[in-house]
């Protein structure tokens, strides 16, 4: 339905800061008010996508370097651009994403050495599309931790990380929020889901 505006949004936030939960939220809200929406995420969101979330998001700690990862999370968002987004986009959706390409720049960019440069240059290269708007859930990276790990899934290789690296990617959000201000909405996340919801479903109409 809709053709202009903010069409493309991403989610972002640190582990366990309820992204998820209000990326589904937001797709229904939408859907009610007459959009076509498509909702997916990252790493994934494709079938080849998805192998290679298997393969980034098990397993041991120090199963790839950040080097490594940059790479892999690179392939997985040109296919996952290539098959998904790119045609939900053409066809007039608007497409919800649950992480993009901020992940990357703050998780293996600023949060295990400084590669933030190498992340940019590869998403110039090879992706070239930003999101319209980013919202980016904020709060205690201690409470997120807590709560990711709660989930007691298989994929669990960066809480495993520890908290220290939660802190410091929630400091790169930040830094990312505060250099895109025109991008990107803090939403504070450690109020309740219902309230959470309205805020998120307020800034997106605002973009509209």
């Amino acid at each position: 339905m809709s053709r202009s505006g903010a069409r493309f949004i991403t989610l972002e936030g640190v582990d366990g800061s309820g992204k998820s939960t209000q990326a589904k939220a937001l797709k229904q809200a939408l859907e009610a008010e007459g959009h076509d929406v498509l909702l997916t995420r990252e790493p994934g969101g494709s079938p080849g996508a998805e192998e290679i979330r298997s393969l980034v998001l098990e397993g041991d700690p120090q199963r790839w370097s950040a080097e490594t990862e940059i790479l892999l999370f690179t392939a997985a968002r040109r296919d996952h651009l290539e098959r998904t987004i790119q045609p939900a986009l053409e066809a007039g959706k608007i497409v919800i994403c649950d992480r993009y390409v901020d992940s990357t720049r703050v998780y293996q960019g600023l949060s295990r050495g400084d590669l933030r440069e190498i992340v940019d240059s590869l998403h110039a290269l090879m992706i070239g599309r930003e999101a319209d708007l980013t919202l980016l859930f904020d709060m205690d990276p201690a409470m997120g931790l807590a709560r990711a790990k709660a989930r007691k899934t298989r994929e669990e290789r960066f809480e495993d990380m520890g908290l220290e690296m939660q802190q410091a990617m929630r400091k790169g959000f930040l830094e990312l929020a505060e250099a895109f201000p025109a991008r990107f909405a803090v939403v504070d996340a450690g109020r309740e889901i219902e309230e959470i919801a309205e805020t998120c479903l307020s800034l997106v109409r605002a973009r509209l």
